[in-house]
């Protein structure tokens, strides 16, 4: 499925929000209808927690995260770290990274399984994300743009990259990511696809100003037409096998 959503009168989400299998960051103080909406569609399969990073709701752009753990950057608070880690499961790891690119939501992009990282990324940030996403990680440019988590976004499914991205380079991020790749937009038009939209394997949630056509796309490249999370098809499937079986 994929939704579409407005935060504070913007169709930035993924500028607000953070999504991953295991869990999501809603920023605190986004409206409270924004918060909702994630936590009707998401709350029976994790915990969408409401938090600030540095003081700000922008979590989206401050943090980056997959279903083995979640960064932080330095200037997050001792009582934002406690707070977002008592909402968490525990077998996600937390960290805080000192990092001069401190937008990391903005430099890094991942999955569970792979990380495209700013060209410019400390050596230590790279060996953190290592270990505590437990991805492979790759120096890269989307479309010559060296901020990759703003133009681009990728699930352990599918990929949607800057609109201008060469055939030749998403066949390369293709190859590099093992999913498959496909260059479009949010927001009527928008390049900036990490901060239009933010998604994961069964749910994609996208600016209000997406378009029918974007999402179609967005619904075709991250195969999300069918897709539910594991516990939940399987509680659907139960009762359905039981109705059929009376």
């Amino acid at each position: 499925m994929a939704i579409r959503v407005k935060a504070e009168g913007s169709s930035d989400i993924g500028v607000f929000s953070l999504l991953t299998n295991k869990y999501c960051l809603v920023g605190h103080g986004s409206s409270e209808n924004f918060y909702s909406i994630f936590e009707a569609e998401l709350a029976d399969a994790m915990p969408v927690v409401h938090c600030s990073i540095n003081g700000t709701k922008i979590v989206g752009r401050m943090a980056v995260g997959n279903r083995h753990g979640l960064l932080l950057p330095i200037s997050t608070t001792d009582g934002e770290m406690q707070h977002i880690r008592n909402a968490l499961p525990d077998d996600v790891r937390i960290q805080r990274v000192e990092e001069r690119l401190s937008a990391l939501g903005n430099v890094i992009a991942c999955n569970d399984h792979v990380a495209l990282v700013h060209p410019d990324l400390d050596r230590e940030t790279e060996e953190i994300i290592q270990d505590v996403l437990q991805v492979e990680v790759f120096r890269q440019t989307v479309a010559d743009q060296s901020l990759v988590g703003t133009y681009c976004t990728f699930s352990n499914l599918g990929g949607l990259v800057h609109p201008t991205t060469p055939i030749a380079d998403q066949d390369e991020l293709s190859s590099l990511l093992q999913v498959p790749i496909v260059a479009g937009t949010v927001n009527r038009g928008s390049p900036v696809i990490g901060g239009g939209m933010v998604v994961n394997d069964w749910a994609a949630f996208t600016g209000m100003e997406t378009t029918s056509t974007e999402l179609s796309v967005i619904e075709s490249v991250f195969h999300l037409q069918e897709a539910a999370p594991m516990e939940i098809a399987e509680e659907m499937r139960d009762p359905l096998l039981e109705s059929l079986m009376s």
